[in-house]
């Protein structure tokens, strides 16, 4: 049975901030009701639900329902359907948003959005749908999109909007002012006022907050702020991310070849930008990727398959050194009880200096200039680390199978392990970056190839040489 419109309306308020369950739930109900009996006054319960919604939880909403849900809410939705949703949607669930949708109708809400997020959305689809919405859009939108989808993917002129607020220096501040008050073309939210020249090159800015202090009859040029961090229209967003951060910045002009004026960029893309670049390189030192928790079965499956051929082939390695150790390990058992212990151990240690390499790399941290003394701490910590568990493992293995000489194989191995695991945690990652490869989705393959073969020939060589 479908919940009271007061009810459900009580449920959305009930949380300050998210979506909570309970709407979630309240929603699938009246979309059975809905199925069920088609009645009109549940299809409003419905819309007006989702309408009260904030855009991102309506995004939500829409993500956590199933296909067949979502299908079912975008039919009731109708034209209704808010297009401020659509940024917030996942790229797999945006998709089929969009189909569902149609040309005409994507087409139809277009206008409504920012001209970043008109992109964005374009940047998502295949090309085929990409020609069937642009063939229905006016002209002037037409070359807007065309124009950003021009520009190398993840680069400032995708991320840009074209929508700001430039006005010559010879303006006064109550001549500024009053352009605002009645312009249409001014952006929905923007930070800082861009001062440009008659050839539309940027020559500084005056902050949203500081023009609203300054006296009406008082001229731009009095108060611009001529430290301008302008931004190349093919520049990376990761640049684009770290120059925000390095300088505190909440928006910043993007200019083309000439220096010329295009577009901005403002600080809640670049926070999307952040979070979109840490998510992917989790997901990429996994081997799987974003779209994995909304795609089916099959599709995932192809995705990681790969991956896991490649982690198939540096196991197989790590066997065949085990494999010269065969006659070895038949002699004395305990081998094969205490080798996972030294292989295991170095795989943690190198990952945990593997991760901050390769987050130090992103944020720049990391360079040319300070890698040797990051490679020389991280040596130092691997030795460090390779003593005190290299006292703890010789004890358990002296305790356990009463043997001085196992108890020194143990300790030497764990040693040499931890201080590989060290260096192949900081040098993997570096000289990826190096050779243009992304650390994220290689640096752990390798890593766990080394240890694994280091900490086993170590340790099974050692055994083979003193036991044997």
């Amino acid at each position: 049975m479908s919940r009271e419109p007061e009810q459900m309306q009580e449920m959305s308020d009930d949380e300050t901030f998210g979506l909570s369950a309970d709407v979630v739930t309240a929603v699938e109900d009246a979309l059975d009701a809905v199925e069920d009996s088609g009645n009109e006054e549940t299809l409003q319960e419905v819309g007006d639900l989702v309408e009260n919604l904030h855009e991102a939880d309506a995004a939500d909403l829409l993500e956590q329902l199933g296909r067949k849900e979502r299908k079912a809410l975008m039919k009731v939705l109708g034209a209704g359907f808010d297009p401020e949703i659509l940024p917030y949607l996942d790229t797999s669930v945006k998709e089929e948003i969009v189909e569902l949708l149609g040309p005409q109708g994507i087409a139809n809400l277009l206008p409504s959005l920012d001209s970043d997020d008109q992109v964005d959305l374009f940047d998502d689809l295949d090309e085929e749908l990409r020609m069937h919405i642009l063939s229905a859009l006016p002209m002037t939108y037409r070359r807007v999109i065309e124009e950003g989808l021009s520009y190398p993917e993840s680069s400032a002129g995708r991320l840009m909007q074209r929508e700001l607020v430039a006005v010559p220096s010879v303006w006064t501040v109550g001549e500024t002012i009053d352009y605002m008050r009645v312009s249409d073309d001014l952006p929905d939210d923007f930070y800082d006022i861009y001062i440009v020249t008659p050839r539309h090159k940027a020559v500084g800015s005056v902050s949203l907050s500081k023009l609203l202090r300054s006296r009406r009859h008082m001229r731009l040029d009095e108060i611009i702020e001529e430290q301008l961090h302008t931004i190349p229209l093919v520049t990376d967003q990761e640049e684009v991310a770290h120059l925000f951060r390095q300088y505190s910045l909440v928006s910043a002009p993007v200019v083309d070849e000439q220096e010329r004026l295009v577009g901005v960029i403002t600080i809640d893309d670049v926070v999307d930008v952040i979070d979109e670049e840490a998510a992917e390189d989790i997901m990429k030192m996994g081997g799987v990727s974003e779209q994995d928790f909304y795609e089916d079965i099959v599709d995932t499956t192809k995705s990681r398959f790969a991956w896991l051929v490649v982690n198939l082939f540096t196991a197989i390695a790590a066997s065949l050194v085990i494999g010269l150790f065969e006659g070895t390990i038949e002699q004395v058992v305990a081998l094969a009880v205490l080798m996972p212990i030294v292989a295991s151990m170095g795989g943690n240690a190198g990952t945990q200096t593997l991760t901050v390499a390769v987050r130090s790399l992103a944020m720049k941290d990391l360079s040319s200039s300070n890698a040797h003394r990051f490679v020389g701490k991280e040596l130092l910590i691997g030795v460090i680390n390779g003593l005190l568990f290299a006292i703890l493992a010789a004890t358990v293995a002296w305790v356990w199978f009463e043997s001085r000489q196992l108890a020194f194989i143990i300790a030497a191995a764990m040693i040499i392990n931890m201080i590989v695991a060290g260096l192949s945690g900081t040098l993997i990652p570096i000289g990826l970056d190096r050779l243009k490869i992304d650390p994220a989705i290689a640096s752990s393959v390798f890593l766990t190839t080394v240890t694994d073969v280091i900490g086993f020939f170590a340790f099974l060589g050692l055994a083979a040489f003193f036991l044997l």
